[in-house]
């Protein structure tokens, strides 16, 4: 099979032919139709978190295809079904976190593209247990996005305690953002995006928000706070400075959820005021598989849209770049199928 392969943290991938996987008796063969690009695999690749994978590898967790093999042991999926393959791998199903719906804090959980090969390859075996169907009439295209940005965001929205009668900023409009501003405004919040480029705002307000903030114009926080301040903010964004910004858009409170990562791991944020304020700062990560498959329910009522571009994996390296450069509105997708790379969305 081809994939993309990481041979040393840091360096280009290798895309080149290698030994398609077998399957254990309780996982699955899926060969894959799609596959998206997450910010995360860059990170991986690079080597850039505190815990390190180790080469070689294949990344890639946003991965959509077609079971074509089951194990001894499988029962609960079929060959022939269109599945998705989340950054959830496995998890023991055994522990606090497990047991009370918090699966993605398993501390025995292993991660697609990270600890095991993932999706950046025409085929990939997974875990049959946490593998997600995908509802038929869910174009695989825009099925690989909402693997990992659609469901990361769903829970972080979820986290914010959005409904109708709250203002909820969002801060970063890109591949997550975009899929962030849907899931407010069909809580019913009053939504306000926030981020650096032009396009990214209008695209924003074509999705559901009622404000659109030019960080590099404006001070963002004070904008907010003159709109009565965010109810809740989640923070995409990477930067620092954002997150920072983001917390002072808060109302007395207010939450702020984070799903962005810094590189460096750190960000400055003021205890007096969050004690006085009664600011709730929460970490979010990914979703669980029922957060899923009530991503793809959604999607399926037509409720939201995926802005994506598709590209082939043999330009894997040229789109880490794109996505680096910030040029890229919102998701790449790498399309399995044929290798031909054409814009939609």
């Amino acid at each position: 099979m081809k994939a993309a392969i990481v041979r040393e943290l840091g360096s280009p991938l290798d895309v080149t032919d290698t030994d398609t996987p077998r399957p254990s008796s309780s996982q699955v063969l899926v060969a894959l139709e799609t596959s998206g690009l997450c910010h995360t695999d860059i990170h991986a690749a690079k080597g850039e978190w505190p815990v390190k994978p180790s080469p070689p590898f294949i990344p890639g967790h946003e991965g959509v295809g077609i079971v074509t093999e089951v194990g001894a042991d499988v029962d609960a999926v079929a060959v022939g079904q269109r599945v998705a393959i989340p950054w959830l791998g496995t998890a023991c199903g055994r522990c606090d976190y497990c047991s009370t719906g918090w699966e993605t804090l398993c501390e025995s959980q292993v991660n697609t593209g990270y600890a095991v090969d993932g999706c950046f390859a025409e085929y990939v075996v997974a875990d049959a247990r946490f593998v997600v169907p995908v509802p038929d009439g869910i174009d695989p295209m825009d099925a690989a996005p909402l693997t990992c940005a659609g469901v990361t965001t769903y829970k972080a929205v979820k986290l914010s305690g959005a409904r109708p009668a709250t203002r909820v900023a969002v801060f970063g409009v890109g591949g997550l953002g975009h899929l962030a501003v849907q899931y407010a405004a069909i809580a019913g919040a009053e939504v306000i995006a926030v981020d650096v480029t032009t396009a990214k705002l209008d695209m924003a307000k074509q999705l559901g928000a009622t404000h659109a903030i030019d960080a590099t114009a404006v001070d963002a926080a004070e904008e907010i706070q003159g709109l009565g301040g965010a109810h809740a903010v989640v923070s995409t964004a990477a930067s620092p400075d954002a997150i920072e910004s983001a917390f002072r858009s808060l109302r007395r409170n207010g939450r702020l959820v984070i799903v962005g990562l810094p590189a460096d791991n750190e960000i400055a944020v003021p205890v007096f005021q969050t004690v006085l304020g009664g600011i709730s700062i929460i970490g979010s990560i990914v979703g669980t598989r029922q957060d899923l498959r009530e991503v793809f329910e959604l999607h399926a009522a037509g409720r939201t849209q995926v802005v994506r571009e598709t590209r082939s994996l043999d330009d894997v390296n040229a789109c880490f770049d794109e996505v680096l450069s910030g040029e890229v509105t919102a998701r790449l997708v790498f399309d399995l199928r044929n290798g031909e790379a054409s814009t939609s969305s």
